[in-house]
């Protein structure tokens, strides 16, 4: 029995949109309400947030091209001043596709954006359906000037036309609120796909010349070995696609059976060692990857990881340095060293008896997440968004809310 109807869409479409976006069939009903059909208004703006790899931008794309709906989809890391973001918004109406096939539009301001905007509509016949305009990696928008974002949830209001602004971020909307406040969008979270939801999206990759069960198992022991550390639908489809043909070798070998599972867990569980001390750092191609698990022996592994040096990622960098001064300098002198303008500081010769010896014999402090973030924010230069990857890196080291680095 189908899941999503609506009666503006032949079943059809929709049966075939539920087959594209596994396990986010709640979520596309939702926005089915909402769009309504193609003549009727739709509500202003949406918000939808979530997780890194939770199918937001993969959703939001598959509905918007399976029902043919006119729509604009920006990326705000590629446009990352207001004036790339307006006219790039432009371009792709003025195509009616994602193609950048028109030459660049002047607008430098955003009633120079609401009139062009406007006849654009009038151009494409736009003017008795819904356009959508589809901002992703929203949390760009606070970078730019005060006006941008309040002007794009209003803007059906602003050009008097039937059109819904969508934000697709991965931070919560009490980031994005300002201090004056706002027109409130509709929100909506995508959760973290669960493990059986990953076990489905990934079964449907199956190879054609092997069975349907075949590469569910198979995926079922990726997952058993990598679900802990990993939970990126991305990442866990290159690891699937990357370490699929080591898994086959004892039935191409006609070795083993299909259904043969602890012969094929055997012979697959060394590379899957290996493969999990590769996770995220991307050390090597795929290329190289599988010459690696023709000519070396298990236990060896060239590359970063063979070495005593290994790259951190970029904030877990920032993240040790403001570890590392949070439990060796005192409370009261954050002030002193990380304000830019901390007023007059008066001296003393006044220290209590267990200041006058060194810190650094003292050993480290415990000290409580915010000031440990408060001091990461202000020592890198760029304003870091606090996203799940930088909560992530934060597990360095401590329990609860006191931490220590040693």
């Amino acid at each position: 029995m189908p899941i999503l109807e609506h009666p503006a869409y032949p079943p059809a479409t929709l049966l075939c949109l539920e087959s594209l976006v596994p396990c986010r069939e709640s979520q596309v009903s939702m926005l089915l309400s909402i769009f309504g059909e193609r003549q009727q208004l739709s509500f202003p703006s949406i918000f939808i947030y979530g997780h890194t790899s939770s199918g937001k931008t993969y959703v939001m794309k598959t509905l918007l091209n399976t029902l043919q709906l006119p729509h604009v989809f920006v990326n705000c890391v590629e446009c990352f001043t207001s004036r790339l973001l307006l006219e790039e918004i432009l371009i792709q109406l003025q195509n009616g596709s994602e193609t950048k096939q028109a030459s660049p539009v002047p607008c430098d301001t955003f009633n120079d954006f609401v009139r062009l905007f406007k006849q654009a509509l009038v151009s494409q016949n736009l003017q008795d359906q819904t356009v959508y305009v589809v901002l992703d990696r929203a949390e760009q928008l606070r970078e730019m000037e005060a006006n941008v974002l309040p002007a794009f949830l209003r803007l059906q209001e602003l050009t008097d036309r039937n059109v819904t602004v969508i934000l697709l971020s991965e931070i919560v909307w009490e980031m994005f609120r300002p201090n004056t406040g706002c027109f409130e969008p509709f929100i909506l979270y995508f959760p973290d796909y669960s493990i059986g939801h990953l076990q489905k999206i990934l079964s449907q990759n199956h190879p054609p010349e092997y069975s349907a069960d075949f590469y569910s198992a198979y995926i079922n022991i990726l997952l058993g070995v990598f679900y802990m550390v990993c939970r990126d639908l991305k990442e866990l489809q290159h690891l699937a696609a990357l370490n699929f043909s080591k898994y086959c070798e004892p039935v191409v070998r006609r070795e083993a059976k299909e259904r043969d599972t602890r012969k094929l867990w055997k012979n697959i569980e060394p590379h899957l060692k290996k493969a999990m001390q590769t996770v995220y750092l991307r050390e090597i191609s795929s290329s190289q990857w599988e010459r690696l698990q023709c000519e070396e022996e298990p236990g060896q592994i060239k590359g970063l990881s063979a070495h005593t040096h290994v790259e951190l990622p970029y904030y877990s960098k920032f993240l040790l340095i403001a570890a590392y001064l949070a439990s060796y300098n005192p409370v009261r002198t954050d002030k002193r060293f990380f304000l830019k303008h901390h007023g007059k500081i008066k001296k003393t010769n006044f220290m209590k008896k267990h200041e006058k010896t060194s810190n650094h014999l003292l050993g480290p402090k415990p000290f409580p997440l915010d000031r440990l973030l408060a001091i990461l924010y202000s020592i890198v230069d760029n304003r870091v968004a606090p996203t799940a990857n930088i909560f992530s890196q934060h597990l360095l080291c401590g329990h609860d809310e006191n931490w220590t680095i040693y």
